[in-house]
């Protein structure tokens, strides 16, 4: 991919990313802070996403509901999310209204409102997402998985927080986060679409120029304890499925090990993505051998790009009149083959393909650049959208059997059995 970005840090330490694209008429706006879950003490966990709510309660320029009016008005997206290593906020404009979305941005940076009066409203909203999640076998599967994994790294908690944390916070809990976090040297801004990267860069400087610096919060220092031996855990709740998870530890998105356990997950289940589109998985090793046999309804791998090394996971949906030990020995065996045999050429190359068919479904859109770019950037630098295709394409054979060897080590995981209980079963 031949780079277009322009990259600009204002003297108040703000990131910019501009990158021009001629044959659109819109451009998406993104402003991501390094601030996600992984940045939560054990009390405040879910209060990087109850903040992001918050933002879109109004300024004293812009009261709660008045923007989403004017950005309907204007023909416009805006939205926002939160992940473990970040938050986002972005508009998708049309190019000639787009000094809007800068302005909205730029004053929600440092003038949010926190009423105490929407801190409580929002309080009901966010309880209510959780006990949605919990509607979900994978939510409690996963949360007791990851937290099982991770005893150490705050990774350990889920990005939607723990109840008894959503019920107590307060509003000076929330600000206090707020003003913590969100400061143009610890922010990312983004432009991609039809603009001139010098009118733009210079509309950047008025609007966030004048912004203070503020004090950096520290860095996240607790790094996961090696494992030393296999974790298991089961969750029994009401249901008729049963589902199987197998977490491994993975690297963070900066080691190169990274793309070798890219073009593995290919290999076994397909690939999966941050982004959009999708390409089908129906020739990996695990689809033949799980799906095809009856074994399971539905298989699935999962390697998401984080700041600091976190999971490679398998996920199974076990099909009704088969069991969890049966899906389990099956996978188990192909993890053990993957470990003492060479994947054959052939299979690199469709791995390969595929993974980069993926990513490219992934990135047509603007938002989906301007996503992928200040993602990237934030766990290493927007040249890792860039390289991507390049570095995935540089994986050997050798590289994916020496990567399935370190990383796909039993000692090393945690194995998660969700068992469904009658209606009335004890749980």
């Amino acid at each position: 991919m031949t780079s277009t970005v322009h990259k600009h840090i204002l003297d108040n330490g703000l990131t910019v990313l501009l990158k021009p694209v001629y044959n659109t008429p819109i451009i998406n706006w993104r402003v991501l802070y390094r601030v996600g879950s992984r940045n939560e003490r054990t009390g405040q966990t879910g209060i990087s996403h109850w903040v992001e709510h918050m933002m879109f309660k109004g300024t004293p320029t812009w009261p709660g509901g008045v923007l989403d009016q004017v950005i309907s008005r204007e023909g416009a997206h805006w939205n926002a999310h939160t992940f473990i290593d970040f938050t986002a906020y972005y508009e998708t404009m049309p190019a000639d209204r787009i000094d809007l979305a800068l302005q909205i941005e730029a004053d929600r940076m440092t003038n949010a409102l926190f009423e105490e009066e929407e801190v409580a409203s929002e309080r009901t909203v966010i309880i209510s997402e959780r006990q949605g999640n919990e509607n979900s076998p994978t939510f409690w599967l996963g949360e007791e998985v990851t937290g099982a994994a991770f005893r150490v790294h705050p990774y350990h908690h889920e990005i939607i927080g723990d109840m008894a944390d959503l019920e107590t916070m307060t509003r000076d809990d929330l600000y206090g986060h707020y003003r913590r976090y969100y400061m143009p040297n610890n922010a990312i801004a983004v432009a991609v679409g039809n603009f001139d990267p010098d009118r733009m860069l210079a509309r950047i400087i008025e609007l966030y120029g004048d912004i203070p610096t503020g004090e950096l919060p520290p860095p996240v220092l607790r790094p996961e304890p090696e494992q030393r031996g296999e974790r298991r855990v089961e969750v029994r709740r009401a249901g008729q499925t049963s589902f199987l998870k197998i977490a491994y530890k993975a690297p963070r998105a900066a080691d190169p090990d990274w793309f070798k356990l890219a073009v593995l997950e290919s290999v076994l289940a397909g690939p999966s993505g941050m982004g959009g589109g999708s390409v089908g998985n129906k020739t990996s090793r695990l689809y033949r051998e799980l799906i095809l046999t009856g074994l399971a309804a539905g298989i699935s791998c999962s390697l998401v790009p984080t700041v600091d090394p976190y999971l490679m996971e398998f996920n199974v949906v076990v099909r009704e009149g088969r069991t969890l030990e049966e899906a389990q020995a099956v996978l188990d065996a192909q993890l053990e083959r993957v470990r003492n045999e060479d994947i054959s050429e052939a299979e690199l190359h469709k791995a390969i393909k595929q993974a980069r068919a993926l990513f490219a479904y992934s990135t047509e859109s603007v938002s989906d650049q301007s996503f992928w770019m200040a993602f990237c950037e934030n766990f290493d630098s927007y040249t890792w959208f860039e390289n991507y295709v390049a570095n995935l394409s540089a994986v050997t054979v050798a590289d994916v059997r020496a990567a399935a060897e370190q990383y796909l080590d039993p000692r090393r995981r945690t194995v998660g059995w969700y068992i469904p209980e009658n209606e009335g079963a004890a749980q």
